[in-house]
């Protein structure tokens, strides 16, 4: 299982970098800005001309992400593509956490189709646990086959041996985020 320690998010915590002019950095100075990453890649590049325009530095016109708040566990690198971490805070916004652990499990801004596809194909909740997960499962695909158990039979099912073998088979992996297990088919 893979944890994410986002801690609890308020609705105003929207990712955002701080990126610095690289001109001044290697001047001495400190120059840059915070941009809300939740915006189009087209506004946040503005952004961040409007910031290397901003410069005491003659020709500023390179510049890195030296910061950055609010998308999890995800790791942005310094040169990370604006057009990924748009999408990346855009996806954040609208699932939450769970996205940017998502994210970084499948390996980080550069692999954001197969994270959307896991998002939109292979999500199946958030549950207390994994055997919550399990036991769900078993009663939505054979709810009709229980119904002729006994109930000493039923209460017997060893929901946490099938949730185990579940994951240990690779038919799921799991995301703990903010005390919640998130659950993903694994092979969509």
């Amino acid at each position: 299982m893979t944890h994410c320690s986002l801690k609890t998010r308020d609705t105003d915590e929207t990712p955002r970098i701080y990126v610095a002019s690289l001109a001044d950095y290697n001047a001495g100075r400190l120059h840059g800005r915070w941009i809300d990453a939740n915006q189009s890649a087209d506004v946040i590049r503005e952004e961040i001309s409007q910031m290397l325009a901003e410069s005491k530095e003659p020709i500023a016109e390179d510049w890195a992400i030296h910061d950055y708040e609010y998308f999890g566990d995800l790791d942005l690198s310094e040169y990370a593509d604006i057009d990924h971490v748009a999408e990346a805070a855009y996806q954040i916004v609208e699932h939450g956490p769970v996205f940017a652990a998502l994210l970084s499990y499948v390996g980080g801004t550069s692999c954001m189709e197969e994270a959307l596809r896991y998002m939109e194909e292979g999500y199946c909740g958030e549950y207390d646990s994994l055997t919550d997960y399990a036991e769900q499962f078993i009663d939505d695909c054979y709810a009709d086959s229980l119904k002729g158990l006994p109930e000493f039979i039923r209460y017997h099912i060893d929901y946490e041996g099938i949730a185990r073998e579940m994951e240990i088979c690779g038919d799921v992996f799991t995301l703990d985020c903010e005390g919640k297990v998130h659950v993903f088919y694994a092979n969509i």
